[in-house]
């Protein structure tokens, strides 16, 4: 179970050619202006949810600078301790089929991001009423789980930072998934990621490193293929932060984080922010985000050498979705 509680925060990723990248990116700029001119100017309310293993003092930090553009932010109260109901899951013959469904065994995590929901509402102020969720790794796609199980009525925005969104491909050696089918469920059925001035997906994922496989058995170019397959960019859009390093890191490490990439997309040589690979992070209709030198968690970070996607800098890069 300790293999799948960590795993449930990876998935898979692609990279993409500068070229699509500076297409994408204009791309972008059409999608967002159609929304900065009709949205209320009016600052929503956030509402952060924890990935997995995380707890809520991991949030604090990035709460404070959210509250510094004038986001009023709640967090989901999650302890690290909270993460073992979800053993619970053992005794359901769905765990051992590979199609375990989030409810009952994530009941718990939904009633918090509903009491986080509701503590942020008051934090709204007479403002246009709606909420902006912020959804950190498996945060992100229990946030679809809430919004499937809750209705979505009171979110506008959904934003996922490192949430792996795809289930892996089935069938491929060495391959299993780790949440036991629970993103297969998500992927069958929770709704379909939107960019609509009534709902807005924003998924951001992180380059930060590129793994490896044990063993090169293949003169494919791996970067662009995953399970045989090229991978399409968002049909919203896509863009990158250039300015910011990627790292190469030993054959050992590479190695080591490129064996967890393929737990979740099938594929070991691809680029991630070092738990979760990039074309994983990304949902077909959303607003896709790839930002370079991003590493996935809060925990082992460090703003300067190794910024996550609550750092300061960071957070500036995709601030914008919060204030419009």
């Amino acid at each position: 179970m300790a293999m799948s509680v960590v795993a449930w925060l990876s998935p898979c990723t692609t990279i993409s050619s500068p070229n699509k990248f500076s297409c994408c990116s204009a791309i972008s700029s059409q999608a967002e202006s159609s929304f900065t001119t009709t949205t209320a100017t009016a600052i929503r309310p956030a509402v952060i949810l924890p990935g997995l293993g995380n707890n809520s003092n991991d949030y604090e930090k990035l709460a404070l600078i959210l509250k510094g553009y004038g986001v009023p932010t709640a967090i989901a109260k999650v302890s690290r301790i909270d993460w073992l109901r979800n053993a619970a899951g053992l005794l359901d013959t769905n765990y051992w089929r590979g199609t375990l469904q989030p409810r009952p065994v994530l009941d718990w995590y939904l009633k918090r991001i509903d009491e986080a929901v509701s503590e942020a509402k008051e934090l709204a102020q007479g403002g246009s009423g709606t909420l902006s969720i912020i959804g950190h790794s498996a945060g992100g796609w229990l946030a679809r789980v809430y919004l499937q199980e809750f209705g979505s009525s009171d979110i506008s925005l959904l934003l996922t930072l490192g949430t792996p969104h795809l289930p892996p491909p089935k069938g491929l050696p060495g391959v299993i998934d780790q949440t036991r089918g629970l993103l297969y469920y998500v992927e069958k059925n929770c709704a379909k990621a939107v960019y609509s001035p009534e709902l807005r997906y924003v998924c951001i994922a992180g380059r930060y490193i590129q793994g490896s496989r044990f063993f090169n058995s293949s003169s494919t170019h791996s970067s662009e293929f995953v399970d045989g397959a090229e991978q399409p960019m968002s049909e919203v859009a896509a863009v990158s932060n250039t300015n910011a390093e990627t790292q190469t890191g030993s054959p050992f490490r590479t190695r080591f984080v490129g064996q967890g990439y393929k737990q979740v997309c099938g594929q070991a040589d691809v680029w991630g922010d070092g738990v979760v690979p990039e074309i994983s992070a990304h949902l077909k209709g959303a607003l896709n985000v790839t930002l370079e030198g991003v590493y996935h968690s809060p925990v082992g970070s460090d703003d300067a050498t190794r910024p996550w996607y609550g750092s300061p800098a960071v957070v500036e890069q995709w601030i914008r979705h919060l204030l419009v």
